[in-house]
């Protein structure tokens, strides 16, 4: 029976029911509550919930890279975690792509997610590296559909399985039963989830022998730091980490602080050189980026500390060194006391020309009603690019892989209503954090595992998680000098998502093989 039959039945039965129909002994007014309760248990029924039985469907594909044809299986299905007393607590939904070994030795399975906090992973699922992905060209807004979506060239499947993860709440993973959705809603929260989803696939696919290596964007990569320590501190011993757009401390990241100009000056050289904004332009902007580099943690930085005490003749010293860097006049360098947030650097730069500059990447252009606004109405960036990864990942899901499911897919745990995050943190020596660090994680599970490598990659206009930042948090995990060389730095001509840029991933790809293949002797 449908369901608007069923209530529309119900209705007609609360209305219609004689009172003699009733037992003498039982009041008339308890009938309709009766039958609201039968009603409201069959509408329950009729939920579209997540299987606690796991599920999975799969399929045989082929995909040519580097001129060699490799035959893969792809699978979307779930994996069912539990708490400790095997009570089933949710649903993780998973896409995976895994091909047979070539040489005899063991494959390396990846697992990939993204970030928000709470992010559906189809971000990484259809745009980085999986055998099957969008193409992009141009940093602009891409058209609606039809979408270019095709076999990838630059996918990872030569080198490694890959296993991407929705976050609980979000893409196809639910809570199940009576758990709750803020059980996973916070920084240990969603390690633990994570944890058991990764170790519940280990388990079931028997890859307990096999490289094991985890890959994080953005959050993913907060989740990674303390994630690769909880894995370590449970027996599964990691491989390697790669981080892709960092962030791995949000304590210093907060505004207020200075440290927060420190990093993103970089950053803003970077946008200012590839829009055209600096004065005798160097060919060259890695050589100019590492100018800006050395300004910041210099100069920069000593003017900064200084607060009120800096000197008029150092205010403009300071000041005309950074017009050079960020394409900003000298004038509105000081009005802002040497400290532009990030969201007036987007507005200012290009004020003349009507446009903002992307935050996710500065490479991108949008054009706000107000030009004379603050900051700018919305973020080129990203809205450019929304309906291009969802739209096709369902398409692609549903036509190519035929999973199907009466499930809404989530870009977002926030979608879901009622999430408030939790970010406090539990380091690796007990002590409780109020908003999360996880270099001390990282930092302990590199010492715990010497062969644990990690490699960060960023892209030079990301200005969501500037990569000056990210090195400045690396670099303060105090490595011993015989584990420094175990961190590794890669920089793309790109923004947040590396893999917008087709040239970008076709780089980070041959690194990251060549990063598989060291890992492998």
């Amino acid at each position: 029976m449908r369901l608007s039959t069923t209530v529309t039945l119900a209705a007609c039965l609360l209305a219609a029911l004689p009172a003699a129909a009733q037992k003498p002994e039982e009041p008339a007014k308890n009938a309709p509550d009766s039958i609201e309760k039968k009603v409201a248990t069959e509408i329950a029924a009729n939920w579209a919930t997540a299987p606690v039985e796991e599920v999975a469907k799969s399929k045989n594909m082929k995909v040519s890279v580097g001129g060699r044809s490799i035959g893969y299986t792809a699978t979307a299905g779930t994996l069912t975690i539990r708490d400790a007393n095997g009570k089933p607590t949710a649903s993780i939904f998973y896409t995976a792509y895994t091909a047979p070994s070539s040489n005899g030795k063991r494959r390396p399975v990846t697992f990939l997610y993204n970030g928000g906090p709470g992010s559906a992973s189809l971000w990484l699922r259809m745009g980085s590296f999986a055998p099957i992905h969008v193409r992009t060209t141009d940093p602009t807004s891409v058209a609606p559909a039809p979408f270019d979506v095709g076999p990838n060239a630059d996918t990872l499947i030569g080198s490694t399985d890959m296993v991407f993860i929705d976050a609980p709440g979000a893409g196809y993973s639910r809570p199940l039963g009576d758990t709750k959705p803020s059980t996973f809603y916070g920084v240990d929260q969603d390690v633990d989830a994570f944890a058991k989803a990764i170790t519940r696939y280990i388990a079931k696919n028997k890859r307990w022998g096999d490289p094991k290596y985890i890959f994080g964007e953005s959050y993913g990569t907060t989740r990674s730091g303390a994630l690769a320590y909880k894995l370590e501190d449970e027996g599964v011993a990691l491989n390697g980490v790669i981080l892709l757009s960092s962030i791995m401390n949000y304590g210093i990241r907060q505004s207020g602080f200075d440290t927060i100009h420190i990093g993103y000056l970089p950053s803003y050289a970077a946008t200012a050189w590839y829009h055209n904004r600096v004065a005798d332009k160097p060919a060259d902007l890695a050589s100019f980026v590492e100018e800006a580099r050395a300004f910041a943690n210099g100069p920069y930085a000593a003017a900064l500390l200084k607060g009120q005490d800096i000197t008029p003749e150092e205010e403009d010293s300071i000041a005309r060194q950074l017009s050079r860097f960020t394409g900003l006049s000298v004038d509105y360098l000081k009005r802002a006391n040497l400290r532009v947030d990030l969201g007036r650097f987007r507005k200012e730069l290009l004020r003349d020309q009507r446009a903002t500059v992307g935050r996710f990447d500065s490479r991108y252009m949008g054009i706000d009603d107000d030009a004379a606004g603050e900051e700018p109405e919305y973020d080129a960036s990203s809205t450019g690019i929304t309906g291009l990864y969802v739209s096709s990942f369902q398409d692609y899901l549903t036509r190519e892989l035929g999973y199907e499911t009466e499930l809404t897919y989530r870009g977002s745990a926030r979608d879901g209503g009622d999430f408030k995050w939790d970010w406090s943190h539990r380091a690796p020596d007990g002590r409780t954090q109020n908003v999360a660090d996880v270099t001390a994680d990282l930092s302990a599970a590199m010492r715990i595992n010497p062969h644990l490598r990690v490699l960060s990659l960023n892209g030079y206009y990301d200005m969501a998680t500037p990569f000056f930042s990210t090195e400045r948090d690396l670099k303060h995990m105090m490595l011993a000098p015989n584990l420094r060389q175990n961190l590794q730095f890669r920089y793309y001509p790109a923004g947040h998502m590396v893999y917008l840029n087709p040239d970008a991933l076709h780089t980070m790809r041959v690194d990251l093989e060549r990063f598989y293949a060291e890992g492998a002797r």
